[in-house]
């Protein structure tokens, strides 16, 4: 598996979704790394209109896909998928290279990077 980031099917239907009723059609979807959280890392997904110089693009399921080059590291064979549920529907994100997670499940560390972590 050589994908830095796997966008399953439903993840990238719901991104499609999201991108139309927001106006962003056309649009990237940015999955970043943040120092934060109380194991030290956090995730974060959003629009962006322009891939930077120090950015890689991916495409999936016809999704555009940027990730920093730095954080390639952390997220090589990260799967990111769209769950629903009868309480409603998520992303869920599952990083092979997290070695630990916070118990409210919104941040990780890898065995490289400890992050910075926070009270929860």
């Amino acid at each position: 598996m050589n994908e830095v980031i796997i966008l399953k099917e439903a993840a990238a239907l719901q991104i499609k979704e999201m991108m139309i009723a927001n106006g962003e059609e056309g649009s990237y979807i940015r999955v970043a790394i943040k120092g934060g959280g109380c194991s030290g890392l956090s995730y974060g997904m959003g629009f962006d209109q322009e891939q930077g110089a120090d950015d890689l693009v991916f495409e999936q399921h016809g999704v555009k896909i940027l990730v920093e080059k730095e954080n390639v590291g952390i997220l090589k064979g990260t799967v990111i998928d769209y769950k629903q549920s009868m309480l409603g529907g998520g992303f869920t994100i599952e990083n092979p290279n997290a070695i630990a997670t916070c118990g409210c499940g919104s941040s990780f560390r890898t065995a490289a990077n400890a992050g910075k972590p926070e009270e929860c």
